[in-house]
């Protein structure tokens, strides 16, 4: 079986990104291999994965493994703290390429801004020079507060993607609404919240019986319906056909209020500005 494939984002640009992947965390690399060539026989064309889930050479394997050609597929990677320099960012980029097996990265973040040491922004000067010399197709951000994006933009630098938690128990509309302005993409990590308590939601659940869907595609389509990245994990290809299936219907203005109206407090949530690897 395969599947219709996703959607494209056009990042700032002109790069198109897939809008629906597959996410790797917290697979191993044996994991990883098997999961991705699935995936990709599958229907899917994305693969996020980062320095920190010490599965890039799974990644690698599988999409070596699997039937479809390295041009179509689009490699998201990210690297952590260690890296956060001018040429901190080069040698985290080759690293990858190496454990990968690949000969260029589709999409490069850096993880966390780790402010306590203050070197993003000399990190993301890396990333363009990377971007420059064609070694990735697109770079970016992942875990941005508005306060850490601002550094960058004082200095014209605009990244193509900030890869945020976002699911509809955590709308994180400040960030949202400053993507938007500056023509960044946003991309949900973990869409389908932590533990079962977001599938479990009784509204969420109501609107899935109504579309005969299951609760996860109805909070993957809230996500793709706002014109939002995602990537969400899977080890089963049932499941990983179920999470790709979600272009073919539409949620009501009413339904997407309702997820919206989801926004909680969540004091327990990571905080960039002191966490970060």
């Amino acid at each position: 079986m395969t599947l219709p494939l996703a959607p494209t984002l056009t990042l700032a640009n002109g790069v198109a990104m897939p809008q629906l992947g597959l996410g790797t965390w917290p697979m191993n690399d044996a994991e990883a291999a098997v999961a991705v060539a699935t995936a990709l026989d599958l229907g899917y064309r994305a693969i996020d994965t980062a320095e920190n889930y010490a599965n890039e050479r799974g990644v690698g394997e599988g999409i070596r493994r699997s039937s479809v050609k390295r041009e179509d597929v689009f490699v998201t990677t990210k690297f952590n703290r260690k890296w956060h320099s001018f040429d901190g960012a080069r040698q985290a980029c080759i690293a990858s390429l190496e454990r990968l097996g690949l000969d260029y990265i589709d999409l490069l973040l850096i993880h966390w801004p780790n402010p306590d040491q203050d070197r993003f922004v000399e990190a993301y000067l890396g990333l363009v020079r990377l971007l420059d010399e064609g070694l990735v197709r697109a770079i970016g951000t992942s875990n941005f507060k508005p306060a850490h994006l601002e550094r960058l933009f004082k200095l014209g630098l605009v990244p193509h993607l900030n890869q945020i938690q976002l699911d509809p128990y955590h709308r994180r509309d400040d960030l949202v609404a400053i993507h938007r302005d500056r023509g960044i993409v946003t991309e949900s990590w973990r869409p389908l919240g932590f533990g079962s308590d977001l599938l479990a939601d009784p509204a969420i659940a109501d609107i899935a019986t109504r579309h005969g869907r299951t609760p996860a595609q109805i909070v993957l389509r809230w996500t793709v319906q706002q014109g939002f990245a995602t990537a969400p994990k899977s080890a089963t290809p049932d499941r990983m056909a179920q999470n790709l299936n979600i272009f073919d219907f539409a949620l009501s203005a009413s339904e997407m209020a309702t997820l919206d109206a989801l926004d909680r407090p969540d004091p327990g949530m990571f905080d960039a500005d002191s966490f970060g690897h």
